[in-house]
Formats: structure tokens, C-alpha cells, sequence
């Protein structure tokens, strides 16, 4: 019996202990089964799989070169890996297996997505990213606001375009928000966030951490409820268009590490005092408009390590607790106005691998201390007042890929040791006063400089054969003015030029063959102006780079047929030389030209029809100073952006074309000296833009008649109708409707041009086309090679007009010159002319004018020449003033005049004796020199005959102050750097 219970329970406790193992197990089965994921949702994995079949995959939709398509990967129901949560790129919740996460950034999407996209019915997503993929232009669908789980959206760089829905204000759990980057091809914002909807955004989603909005049209002020979020870590609102003032309250935001607002320039701030507390990191103001002074609590920004102001308003000086900023590794405070300074404050951030210094107002020396800053990459000091040497110790900083030293006061020679920064890519030292020889041999130690500009200074540079120095392969190569005598022969193997310059130099001889054949497929900027070129040892039919944008042959002695640019070529100059025989037809195959002068050479024949209408890019045509004959032909006959025509000095005859009313962008037009025999042209007057018409030295012929008021001149600044055939009275209206010359203000500073704008690699072109002219001026014929905005004139001389001076002409306030010389007028001078305050020269001269000399003339205080001689004037001269300079030869041959300068006592009856007296001063047909006025400005203006004929304007000063064109290269990219 006791056996029997002990086996029992021996049983009994087996299997008890049986029973607990498995228990056990299937405790630990259970266990185990919770720990996998659960599958995905057929629903949300239907979604995804039509997602992916609404857009196609395509490598050139994403920018970022480790781009690759996710979906590619993505497996039908059924198929081993079917299981959504599995896929690349997609973030299930463990829990429930909803999709909460869709992370295809890069991932060559292309196509179209709206609202009723599939995406949007995964309403569980919280983090959702398609940047850098292309959606073709697509609307951001409104039904984005229904995924009300969203903590992270990233649309940037997407293509998305159109206004931004404000169904967004939905998304309140939103932490980070980037919609950045979608732009057109030039740069230009394709999204828009209406002005009422930022303030919302912003008053809205306040959990918000990062908000990036760059490039998206918000046109609008900043709400100063942005400075409530306190979590914001990041705010980028770069090239947003955005107005007003930026609210100070978010340079302190606790939080803050990253501030991007460069690239609004209406936006206007400036910086507060900074507490020690704030993080900031990354801190981009430029290209705004801030303004005001450093504060000296700017040092107290230890955290910062890039630091942007450039092309703000920036002022006083820069403080010396920027020597703090230790953790900085990019620094640009160029092109703002600061007081002249040192750089006593750099030095000890050796950090930097970016410092970009130009247009600063820095003074002194390049100061040994930048020797510290060894991990230097780009140095710029450019558009500053250093001066000095180039320092030898700049080889210490061997990480340099850019050096830019341009446009400052440094002088002596060019340090050897420049030639041992081997990792050189960019050189820029030209502008400066640096002398010396440059042996070119030693650019073959730096094989990776691709842009070498020495120009403008007084160095020369030694060039010799040799067929073992390897150099380096250039794409940007400027050698104006360094006394260069032939082409560098090192030139022969280069392929991969995009700009070659080596103006100014004294080359001579014929181009070389080989030239022809360099850089062929790759050159986009030629100028070989300013040497003695004599022609070219194999004259080739049309100039053979594919790719020609730019070319100047201006300047030299080029014999021969004219050259014909390839149909690439936007602009193209070869005035000034001796080229010969008429315009070949293949002239008409450039129709991309913007700039077109071929002046003062000794072409000949008929100016092609097709000149004048080719190209609807053609802003300038100068023909002047040539033996072109016959008509002109017609112009203008389909649209056109035509600012300047000038044909003047040639023998063109015939009428002038009607189409020339086409012409409606037109600003100087130049016929003078030819042999057209017309009428007055005023149909010219319904030119809007019209502000210089040159007719001297025609056959135009009659009376300028009666006004229209459709024809009104209202921009005219310049009318020289001199020595024509005209005949009749002056018209009053005539003068009235001249308002340009009643306001005497100028459009913009300087001169007047014809400004032109196109970019080549790296390089963005300002090609300002300065007007010129040739007038009779304070009894001399001058040439104006480039005329001030400020300057307005009329010239009728040598004609036959007759009848009163009209009193209306002394309305026209802002003129400088009038000359209504030889003539039959008569009466009186009207004492309105009083009133032509500006006016420096007035020539009345051999008319038939009678009365007195309105005593009103001497409140013509800057009245400098002053011409009545042979009239039949009476009375006492009026005296002070201007009026006690005039010599006796302003009043001679007038019997009934008297008083100073003349020996004819008033009230006398008895004359004295005639003193001697220079030569007739109001005859134009008497003087033939030819001069340069230069120092238009306020005050006295003294015209200086510079003593060079126009053959002689090759010269160096000349070239430099005076060209008709100055190009002004910028570079572009970032900070103005090539790419």
C-alpha cells in the first residue's frame, strides 16, 4: 500500500513537473511571437505598391551622385519580400505595423502626384521625405494635410510648384517642415506661400523645430510671433523675397543654432548685443540689407563656426572681439562699407578654411599673421586698399585652392614661392601695381591651376620654348598689359580654354596658325585687342570655336577681309583696325550677336539688309568711320532690342528708311557725315527711348515744320541738325515737348551706354557699350568718346534757318550747350535764355540778330564760351559774372555794341582802335581738331584737348580710362567664386 502511493505520487509530481515545462514553453513560444514585427497591412501595402506604379524611375531626378531607386526593390503580394515593412525606404510601427515612415529622399522618382495619389492614404505616416526627386512642376496636394500624424515633412528640391496649400496649418504635431530648393533651372522660386498663411504657419505648428523655406516665394515680412517658438533649432529663409524689417527677438531664441536669411535684399536689421548663452552655430545674413555696426558682443558667439555677411550695409568698424569667434571656419564679411581698418583682429581662428575679406576698406600690409591659418582653402583680400608686397610666407598655407589679391595697391615683384602652392587652382592678382618679370616656366609646378589672371599691373612676362615643362591645363587665362611680344608658346597644347585675354599687350605680326587650333571645342572669350596684329598667316573663312560667345580684335593693325565670328558669338568688336573690302553674307549666320562694331576701319560696299534685322538679341551697331556707300538699307522689320545705331562717317546716301520707326528701344542714333539727302525725320519722335540723334554734315533739306503731338522727343538729351540745308522758322513747339532737356537729370551715373549682361563659365559679364559722338562745342568740332548722362545739347549751326530765337528754348533747364550759329536768325536774343542756368556754352555767332545783350545772360554763372560775334547787335555789353572772361572775339563785328571787353567806351561816338583778337570763334567751318572732354561734374567744366588723334587711342591710358567698352567680369557661385 505505501509502495503503491509512493509511485503515486511519484507520477503525481512527474507530471506536474511535465505540465509546468510546458507552461513554459509555450509562455516562452508566446514571448518570442511578440517580439516580431507584424506584417504590413495589405491595405497600406496596396498604397505603396500603386504609389510606386504611378511614377517612373529616372538617374537624372535626383541631384545626389549616391542616388539610387528604393522602390526597385518593392515586391507584389505573393512574392517572397512582399512584406511592406521590409522594404527599403519604409518604416513600419512595431506595435501595429501601420507605415509610419516613408523615407525616399534621392531616390530618382519622376513623374506627377496629386491628391488622389495613394500616398495620402497611409494616414498613420509621421515622417515623410521625397526630397531631391522631380515632380514635374505638381501642385503640393491639399490632402497633405489629412496625414495628421506628421512630425517630419521633407519636400525640398522636389520640383513641386504653385502656391503652397494652406490645408498644411492642419499638420499641428509638425516638428520639422523643409520645402526648400524648388526652383526653375535659373534659380527662380516655383512655390509660393501666401502672406496670411507664414503667420498662421507659425502661430500654428508650434512644436516646430526646423523650418526651411528657401527659395519659396513669400514676398512678405517675417511675423514677430517666430520669435514665440522656442524649441526652433533651425531657420532657413534664404531668397524668399522677404520685406521689412527681421525681428531682433530671433537672434536670441534659446535654441537657435542655424539662421539662413541671405538673399532677400529688401529685408532690412540689424545685429543686437548677443548673450552668452546663445548656441548659434551657422549665421548667413548675406546679400541683405542689415545694416548698422558690429556689435562688440559678436565675440561672445563661441559656438559659431560660419559666419556670412557679404553685400550687407555694414558700417564702422570691424571689432576686435571678433578675434574670439575661434571655432569659425568660414568667414565672409565682404562688400560692406566698414571704416578703413587692419586685420590686427585675425589670426587666431586656425580654423578657417574660408575667408573671404573683399571691398572691406582694409588698409596696410597683408599682416603675418594669417601664417596661422594654415587650413586655408580660399583667401580672398580683393577690392581693398593693401599695399605692400605679397607676402612669402603665403607658401605656408599649402591647402590654398583660391587665392584672390585683385584690385588692391600691392607693388613689387611676385614672390616665387607663390609657384609652390601646389594645390592651386584659382590665382587672381591683377589691378595691383606689382613689377617685376614672371618666368612662365614656373606655372608648370601648378597642375591643378585652372585660372591664372595677371593683368593690369607692370610685370613682364618671360616666355620661352621648351618641350619638356608640362603645364597645366587652363580654363581661364588673363594676360592683358604684360608686355607680352608674341603669343606664349606654351598656349599650343592648351584644349580646355573657356577664356583667353591678352589685350593691351605688344604683340606683333601676323596671328599664328596654330592659334586656330587650341581649345577649339571649349573657348568661349577671345581678346586680342590692343597690340599691333598685323593680320593672320592663314585666314581662315569663319573663325573655328564651336562655342565663341566673346571676341575682340579691337585695336591693332589687322589688314584684309574681315574676320567672321562663328554664329555662337554674342559679342564681337573689331573696330579700330585697317581691315579692307565689304562685309561678307556670313556675317548673317550671327544671329546670337548682341554687340556688333566694326568702326573705323576701311570697309566698303553696301551694308548688308541683313544687319540691321538678323538678330532680335542685336542691342549695339556701329558701322562709323567706314567707306560703306548706297542706301541704308531697312532696318528694324521685325522685333528688335536695337539701342544704338551708328553709321555715321561714311558716304551712305539716299533717304532714310521709314522702318527705322520700328526701332523702338533705340537710344543713339548716329548718321552724321554721310550723304543722305531727306527731310527732317520727325516720325523719329515717337521713338520712347530716343535720347542722342546725330544728323550733322547730310543734305537734309526744307523746313522742320509744324510739330505733331505724337512726335514728341520727350527723351531727347542730344539733337545736332548742324551743317544741313534746313531752311525756315524755328517752331516753338519744337522745344516744348523736350522734356528730358526741362529736368536736367540724368537717368544713371556716369556716362551713357548701352549695358549688356551674358554669362560664360564661372563668369558673369557686364559689357557696358558706352554712346560717343562728334559736336561742336565752345567753338571746337570734339569727339566725345563717351558722353555723361548729365550732358545735353542742341547744335542747328550751319543752316539756314531765319525768324526769331523762340522764347521757349529758355525752358530747356538742363542744357549745356546750344549753338544756333550761322544762320539768318534775327530779332532780339530772348532774355529767356536767363534761364538756361546749366548751359556752358551758347554760340549765336554770324546771324542777324539786333538789340541788346539781355543783361539776364550773366545768371548763367558756369556759362564758359560765349559766341555773338558778326551779328547786328547794340547797346552795352552786360558786365560781371561769366561776361568779364569773354574775350573782345565773342562780340566782334557787332558796330552798335560797346563797353568791356571792347575799346568802344558806351556814350562815346568815337571808337578806339581794335585791339587784336583771336580767330573767329563761332566758324566751324575753321576748326577741324579733334578732342577729348574729360571731368564732367558739377561746377566748371573744362574741356582738355588731350593732343591724341584717334589713331592714337591704342595707347594703354587711353585703352584702360577711355575704351567705348569696358567689360567688368564678376565671378559667380558661391561668394563669387568660380565653380
Amino acid at each position: 500500500m505505501g509502495s503503491t502511493f509512493c509511485l503515486f505520487m511519484f507520477m503525481f509530481m512527474r507530471f506536474l513537473l511535465l505540465l509546468s515545462s510546458l507552461c513554459l514553453m509555450l509562455a516562452n513560444s508566446s514571448s518570442s511571437s511578440s517580439m516580431q514585427h507584424p506584417l504590413c497591412l495589405v491595405s497600406e501595402s496596396s498604397a505603396l505598391l500603386q504609389f510606386k506604379q504611378s511614377v517612373f524611375i529616372n538617374e537624372y531626378a535626383s541631384r545626389d551622385p549616391s542616388a539610387y531607386p528604393k522602390v526597385a526593390t518593392w515586391k507584389s503580394h505573393g512574392e517572397e519580400g512582399s512584406d511592406c515593412c521590409s522594404w527599403d525606404g519604409v518604416e513600419c510601427d512595431r506595435q501595429t505595423g501601420h507605415v509610419i515612415g516613408l523615407h525616399h529622399a534621392s531616390s530618382c522618382l519622376y513623374g506627377s502626384i496629386n491628391s488622389s495619389n495613394t500616398l495620402f492614404n497611409l494616414v498613420h505616416l509621421r515622417r515623410l521625405d521625397l526630397s531631391d526627386n522631380f515632380f514635374n512642376y505638381s501642385k503640393i496636394p491639399f490632402v497633405v494635410g489629412q496625414l495628421s500624424r506628421l512630425r517630419s515633412l521633407n519636400l525640398s528640391v522636389s520640383g513641386f510648384s504653385g502656391q503652397i496649400p494652406s490645408e498644411l496649418l492642419a499638420l499641428s504635431k509638425l516638428v520639422f517642415l523643409d520645402l526648400s530648393g524648388n526652383t526653375d533651372l535659373s534659380g527662380y522660386p516655383l512655390l509660393k506661400l501666401p502672406k496670411s498663411i507664414l503667420r498662421d504657419l507659425v502661430q500654428n505648428l508650434t512644436h516646430l523645430k526646423t523650418i526651411h523655406l528657401s527659395h519659396v516665394d513669400i514676398s512678405s515680412r517675417i511675423p514677430h510671433e517666430l520669435a514665440n517658438l522656442s524649441s526652433l533649432t533651425s531657420l532657413h529663409l534664404d531668397g524668399c523675397g522677404l520685406q521689412g524689417e527681421f525681428p531682433t527677438n530671433i537672434f536670441r531664441l534659446p535654441n537657435l543654432q542655424y539662421l539662413n536669411v541671405r538673399d532677400n535684399p529688401n529685408l532690412i536689421g540689424y545685429l543686437p548685443e548677443f548673450e552668452e548663452a546663445i548656441p548659434l552655430k551657422i549665421l548667413y545674413l548675406g546679400n541683405a540689407s542689415f545694416s548698422g555696426e558690429l556689435p562688440t558682443s559678436i565675440g561672445r558667439l563661441g559656438s559659431l563656426t560660419e559666419l556670412d555677411i557679404h553685400s550687407c550695409n555694414f558700417t564702422g568698424r570691424i571689432p576686435p572681439s571678433m578675434a574670439n569667434l575661434t571655432s569659425l571656419t568660414w568667414l565672409a564679411l565682404s562688400y560692406n562699407d566698414f571704416s578703413v581698418g587692419t586685420l590686427s583682429w585675425l589670426g587666431q581662428q586656425t580654423k578657417l578654411t574660408f575667408l573671404h575679406l573683399a571691398h572691406i576698406n582694409l588698409k596696410g600690409e597683408i599682416p603675418s599673421s594669417l601664417a596661422n591659418i594654415s587650413r586655408l582653402t580660399i583667401l580672398s583680400l580683393e577690392s581693398n586698399q593693401l599695399s605692400g608686397q605679397i607676402p612669402s610666407w603665403l607658401m605656408n598655407l599649402t591647402q590654398l585652392t583660391t587665392l584672390l589679391l585683385l584690385e588692391n595697391n600691392l607693388e613689387g615683384s611676385t614672390p616665387s614661392s607663390l609657384f609652390e602652392l601646389i594645390n592651386l587652382q584659382y590665382l587672381y592678382l591683377h589691378s595691383n601695381h606689382l613689377n617685376g618679370t614672371v618666368e612662365l616656366h614656373l606655372l608648370s609646378k601648378l597642375k591643378n591651376l585652372t585660372h591664372l589672371q595677371l593683368s593690369y599691373n607692370k610685370l613682364s612676362l618671360l616666355s620661352y620654348h621648351s618641350h619638356n615643362a608640362t603645364f597645366p591645363k587652363f580654363k581661364f587665362l588673363g594676360l592683358d598689359y604684360c608686355n607680352l611680344t608674341d603669343f606664349p608658346d606654351f598656349l599650343r597644347n592648351q584644349d580646355e580654354l573657356e577664356f583667353l585675354s591678352l589685350s593691351g599687350n605688344n604683340i606683333h605680326g601676323p596671328i599664328p596658325k596654330w592659334m586656330w587650333n587650341i581649345s577649339k571645342e571649349t573657348l568661349e572669350v577671345l581678346s586680342l585687342s590692343g597690340n599691333f596684329l598685323t593680320g593672320f598667316d592663314q585666314h581662315p573663312v569663319v573663325l573655328p570655336w564651336s562655342r565663341l560667345s566673346f571676341l575682340e580684335l579691337d585695336g591693332n593693325m589687322l589688314k584684309g577681309p574681315l574676320p567672321i565670328p562663328p554664329p555662337s558669338t554674342f559679342h564681337y568688336s573689331v573696330s579700330g583696325n585697317k581691315l579692307t573690302g565689304p562685309i561678307p553674307p556670313l556675317i548673317c549666320n550671327t544671329t546670337s550677336l548682341m554687340t556688333l562694331d566694326l568702326s573705323s576701319n576701311n570697309l566698303s560696299g553696301r551694308i548688308p539688309p541683313c544687319l540691321a534685322n538678323f538678330s532680335k538679341s542685336l542691342l549695339v551697331l556701329d558701322l562709323g568711320s567706314n567707306n560703306f556707300k548706297g542706301p541704308i538699307p531697312e532696318t528694324c522689320t521685325m522685333p528688335n532690342n536695337l539701342r544704338v545705331i551708328d553709321l555715321g562717317e561714311n558716304q551712305l546716301q539716299g533717304q532714310l528708311p521709314i522702318s527705322l520707326a520700328n526701332c523702338v528701344m533705340l537710344e543713339d542714333l548716329v548718321l552724321g557725315n554721310n550723304q543722305i539727302d531727306d527731310i527732317f525725320p520727325f516720325w523719329l519722335g515717337a521713338l520712347p527711348h530716343l535720347k542722342v540723334l546725330i544728323l550733322r554734315s547730310n543734305r537734309f533739306h526744307g523746313a522742320i515744320g509744324n510739330w505733331h503731338t505724337d512726335f514728341r522727343f520727350h527723351k531727347l538729351r542730344i539733337i545736332d541738325l548742324s551743317n544741313n540745308e534746313f531752311i525756315g522758322d524755328l517752331p516753338s513747339e519744337f522745344f516744348q515737348n523736350w522734356d528730358a532737356m526741362k529736368l536736367g537729370e540724368a537717368d544713371g551715373p556716369w556716362y551713357m551706354r548701352a549695358n549688356t549682361t551674358f554669362v560664360v563659365p564661372g563668369l558673369s559679364m557686364n559689357f557696358p557699350y558706352f554712346y560717343s559722338m562728334t559736336v561742336t562745342n565752345k567753338g571746337m568740332q570734339s569727339f566725345y568718346l563717351l558722353i555723361p548722362d548729365i550732358f545735353m545739347a542742341i547744335d542747328f549751326s550751319g543752316n539756314n534757318f531765319k525768324g526769331r530765337i523762340p522764347d521757349s528754348i529758355g525752358s530747356l533747364k538742363g542744357l549745356h550747350l546750344l549753338n544756333l550759329g550761322d544762320n539768318n536768325l534775327s530779332g532780339h536774343i530772348p532774355s529767356s535764355l536767363g534761364n538756361l542756368t546749366q548751359l556752358e556754352s551758347l554760340d549765336l555767332s554770324q546771324n542777324k540778330l539786333s538789340g541788346e545783350i539781355p543783361s539776364q545772360l550773366t545768371r548763367i554763372t558756369f556759362l564758359e564760351f560765349f559766341n555773338v560775334s558778326d551779328n547786328n547787335l547794340t547797346g552795352p555789353i552786360p558786365q560781371g559774372q561769366q561776361f568779364s572772361t569773354f574775350s573782345n572775339a565773342s562780340f566782334d563785328r557787332n558796330p552798335g555794341l560797346c563797353g568791356a571787353p571792347l575799346p568802344r567806351a558806351c556814350g562815346s561816338s568815337k571808337a578806339l582802335p581794335p585791339t587784336p583778337s583771336s580767330s573767329k570763334q563761332g566758324s566751324t567751318s575753321k576748326f577741324d581738331s579733334k578732342s577729348i572732354f574729360m571731368g564732367y561734374g558739377s561746377g566748371l567744366v573744362i574741356g582738355v584737348s588731350i593732343g591724341y588723334c584717334l589713331t592714337s587711342w591704342k595707347h594703354e591710358w587711353f585703352v584702360r580710362t577711355f575704351g567705348k567698352r569696358q567689360r567688368k567680369w564678376t565671378r559667380t557661385g558661391r561668394m563669387g567664386l568660380g565653380s
